[in-house]
C-alpha cells in the first residue's frame, strides 16, 4: 500500500514538472455552462415557534468615579 502511494505522489510531481516546463500543455477548447434546471410548485416548510416573553426596564444605576494621578 505504502508503495502505491509513493509512486502516485512520484507521478504527480512528474506531472506538475512536465506541465511547468512546457512539456505539456493544457487548453481548454469549449466552455463549460451549467445544466438547465427547472423547478414547479413544491411548498415552503410552516413551523409553530412560540418563545418566553421579555420584558425591558430602563433603570438608572451609579457607577463610581476613577481618578488617576501619575506618579511624580
Amino acid at each position: 500500500m505504502r508503495a502505491i502511494l509513493v509512486l502516485l505522489i512520484i507521478l504527480v510531481v512528474v506531472a506538475i514538472a512536465l506541465v511547468a516546463t512546457g512539456y505539456i500543455n493544457v487548453d481548454q477548447t469549449r466552455q463549460a455552462a451549467l445544466p438547465k434546471i427547472e423547478v414547479k410548485g413544491g411548498q415552503a416548510p410552516a413551523f409553530d415557534v412560540q418563545t418566553a416573553n421579555v420584558s425591558v426596564h430602563n433603570e438608572t444605576v451609579q457607577v463610581p468615579t476613577v481618578d488617576v494621578k501619575k506618579p511624580r
